[in-house]
């Protein structure tokens, strides 16, 4: 299955899936790849924010699997899973789209007051702060500031009833990145 029928089927498939946030999993990745796109952001950078959480629709767990206390690594599940299909620059901040908001929720004055119920839940299921050492580690990743930056894009697509133009709007982006 070429690259863009699989993305295809994973929306299909787990798209209309409730993110916890009020919107589907499609209406967030559609909205943060829209913000993306409204900041000038590289074609890489459009795909992993659209993509960023591919890893939830990979799965056959429940929508609400945090809610029992699980944490599904879904940006680890997509990394790989992007990483077959796609170079670092679009697998990375994905694979590092959690840990920023780790980074973000430990460093940033405010940022964790911010965060909605939901992703205080899932901060606390993916570790939580960041203590000095996972810090430092998180600064030597190449594209931890593309991750941040994804992160960024992620806590704003989350609007319910935003007007947003279908998966089709992305097809260039993700047609230009492809590896395969």
């Amino acid at each position: 299955m070429n690259t863009m029928r699989a993305i295809r089927a994973a929306f299909d498939r787990r798209g209309g899936d409730n993110y916890g946030e009020g919107v589907s999993q499609l209406d967030h990745a559609l909205q943060c790849a829209l913000c993306a796109e409204r900041d000038g952001a590289t074609p890489a950078m459009v795909v992993a924010t659209l993509l960023h959480d591919i890893g939830h629709m990979l799965h056959d767990l429940p929508d609400d699997i945090a809610d029992q206390g699980i944490d599904t690594q879904h940006e680890s599940l997509g990394s790989a899973w992007l990483s077959q299909h796609f170079g670092p620059e679009v697998s990375e901040p994905v694979r590092l789209h959690v840990p920023a908001k780790r980074y973000l929720a430990t460093k940033e004055k405010g940022y964790f007051d911010l965060l909605s119920e939901a992703s205080v839940l899932s901060l606390k299921l993916q570790g939580g702060l960041m203590n000095e050492a996972e810090i430092a580690a998180f600064e030597c990743e190449p594209y931890h500031r593309d991750g941040i930056q994804l992160r960024r894009w992620d806590d704003e697509g989350k609007i319910a009833g935003m007007d947003v133009p279908d998966l089709s709007h992305f097809d260039l982006y993700i047609e230009t990145c492809r590896n395969d």
